[in-house]
């Protein structure tokens, strides 16, 4: 073997490669994959399998019980580690690949790194078809791994061991460009990852993907300027580009130099911190009402690092003031040109603190801080009542449950929640008290995502609680991971709220005419209406059962004592508790969801009423 070359096998060289790559900003590096999440099966037991056990040095590995929620943990892990740090994740052929499309589309639709390593079919054909293969009549390149692409930043199937060479730093790029990333995919066929090939050395040196932090445009910057000027009610809406930009201190700069308030989105929320004074809580949908009051007449709506969701812009129908125009702050031009927007394409930090240089001596008027001042302490009333329980020996409410929670975590806590009922409650209700404290996959809101992605961020943050808060719905969804957290020895804290039935979609299909159909956990009588007896299904067993140490909890008071517990656990700890029904605040603003134009129910006539007439209120910004 020359000197300048090392015989490896594809798989090897893949993981020798993996291991010196690092991301940079400001100065501080980090191993850009940080360790391999995988379930093993013919199509990469004996290649990648057989790599991760001859370099394990160099890369840790853990063993995941379902492909999807390896994708959930590594991308909670990416998320707490602002996208300066992935995982990869590695499967068979077959379902073990195609089971990587919902995690990968939600990493995608949220703008965070994971690199997946799906096995593939034999690149030479020589097995054909093998176990698990699709077979396409047309199409003899055709693998379940295409069905990857559409959900992928970046794709490539490694066909030989020397396209490794091109593709391989093409896919770290592209993990590493916070403008670009998302699931990135190299589909590798069994036989080509166990073939060897001669690498050049150079492939296995230390490689820095240094990420920039893009300025503004000085004519851009100049226009954004002029707009905020001229603005007498400019409302800023925070999204997950402060967090990814750690530009939590520049915001709130800009915002004391200024007086212009901040709604978050359910990814921006923690942007400021609960108690600052011009922090106005969650905007949209699941919004608080200050939030969504301001939003309706604000004439300048800025955007930092927000896609825009629904939920955030409420379909169109939120931002009513008629001159409305927006400003829109992302690294990422295709979401900064959304609502037909003026334009900073840049980096969070970078812009936000060039605005607050431009804008010395601007202030908005003081009635106008005079105004959302109130309108937050109206609303944190609203908060104490929500959370508050009268009576400790009660059963408590949801809301009451984070209340408790409330009382309990501290400023380094991690609070992590997905689906259900719990997005809204916690957008609306919670104090978040650190940058890093409000975890919510609210883009793709993937049920099952909570108690994996506890893993991922309890491994980018050893010793920090970590809180998966989890519906009876959602943790039936992917409870499996448990005997990972066991396995790794991993402290999370599991909050197992049972209601018995999905409560956020059962509250929406009584609002849209459905009358809560397919919603509820209850027996069927044999005319298929509900009995109304809940099923004799035990959740916290189930726990116990994969290895968690369970507290069930009654009352208020009961639970406030097993939440305690639970933080000081130093093993993975499900505090369960049944919750009754409680008044939580409405929501504040519409959300589009078609109702049935024709119906010969009551429910569903009468919904289509109320759809028609808020509907009228959508607007297109042009």
């Amino acid at each position: 073997m020359s000197a300048a070359t090392r015989r490896l096998t594809t798989a090897q060289a893949l993981v020798r490669f993996l291991a010196a790559q690092y991301t940079e900003r400001d100065g501080v590096r980090h191993r850009l994959v940080a360790g391999t999440w995988g379930i093993f099966g013919h199509g990469n037991v004996a290649g990648v399998g057989q790599a991760l056990v001859e370099y394990g040095d160099v890369m840790p590995f853990h063993q995941g019980r379902s492909e999807q929620a390896m994708v959930h943990a590594a991308v909670g892990h990416a998320r707490h580690l602002n996208r300066l740090s992935a995982q990869a994740v590695t499967t068979s052929i077959g379902p073990g690949a195609t089971n990587l499309v919902t995690g990968a589309a939600l990493a995608t639709v949220n703008r965070l790194p994971v690199l997946l390593l799906p096995g593939d079919y034999f690149a030479s054909h020589a097995a054909d078809p093998l176990l698990q293969q699709l077979e396409h009549p047309s199409e003899a390149d055709v693998s379940v791994n295409d069905a990857l692409r559409p959900v992928s930043r970046y794709f490539d199937r490694i066909s030989r061991p020397e396209a490794l060479l091109a593709s391989a730093p093409r896919a770290m790029r592209v993990l590493a460009d916070p403008a670009e990333t998302g699931a990135v995919t190299l589909a590798l066929p069994q036989d080509v990852q166990a073939e060897a090939f001669d690498w050049p050395e150079e492939f296995f040196a230390d490689r820095v993907w240094r990420v920039r932090r893009p300025a503004p445009d000085p004519e851009e910057l100049a226009d954004a300027v002029r707009a905020l000027r001229a603005a007498r009610r400019p409302l800023i809406v925070a999204g997950g580009g402060v967090h990814h930009g750690e530009a939590e201190a520049a915001l709130e700069a800009l915002v004391d130099a200024t007086g212009i308030p901040v709604a978050s989105t359910q990814a921006g929320k923690g942007s400021l911190r609960h108690d600052h004074p011009a922090d106005l809580g969650g905007i949209g949908h699941t919004g608080t009402a200050v939030a969504d009051d301001l939003a309706r007449t604000a004439d300048l709506v800025i955007g930092v690092g927000t896609r825009y969701s629904d939920f955030t812009t409420a379909s169109g129908t939120l931002f009513q003031e008629p001159g409305v125009r927006f400003l829109n702050l992302n690294i990422t031009a295709f979401d900064a040109h959304k609502l037909a927007a003026r334009t900073l394409v840049c980096d969070a930090r970078a812009g936000l603190t060039a605005l607050t240089g431009a804008l010395s001596g601007h202030r908005v008027p003081s009635s106008y801080e005079d105004e959302y001042r109130a309108g937050r302490a109206r609303w944190e009333e609203t908060v104490r009542a929500a959370l508050r329980a009268d009576d400790e020996n009660a059963v408590p409410t949801q809301t009451q449950v984070l209340g408790a929670l409330d009382a309990v975590v501290g400023d380094e806590d991690v609070v992590i929640n997905a689906a259900g009922s719990l997005p809204g409650d916690l957008h609306k209700l919670w104090r978040s008290r650190s940058p890093r404290q409000y975890h919510l996959e609210y883009g793709y809101s993937c049920m099952g995502y909570e108690i994996p992605a506890a893993l991922g961020v309890q491994q980018a943050a050893p010793g920090v609680p970590v809180w998966a808060l989890v519906g009876d719905g959602t943790y039936l969804m992917n409870p499996t991971e448990i005997v990972t957290a066991v396995q790794e020895e991993l402290p999370v804290k599991l909050v197992l709220v049972q209601n018995h039935g999905y409560a956020s979609i059962g509250g929406l299909s009584e609002s849209v005419g459905a009358e809560r159909f397919g919603t509820d956990y209850r027996h069927r009588a044999a005319d298929g209406s509900f009995t109304g007896a809940p099923l004799p299904v035990d959740l916290a067993a189930n726990a116990a059962s994969l290895g968690m140490d369970v507290l069930r909890a009654k009352t208020v008071r009961e639970l406030r004592e097993a939440l305690s517990t639970a933080r000081a656990a130093t093993r993975p700890t499900c505090v369960y508790v049944e919750t009754v029904a409680g008044d939580a605040p409405g929501a504040q603003a519409w959300w589009d969801v078609p109702v049935a134009e024709v119906s010969a129910r009551d429910a569903a006539t009468g919904a289509r009423a109320r759809y028609e007439q808020a509907v009228a209120d959508r607007r297109h910004h042009l």
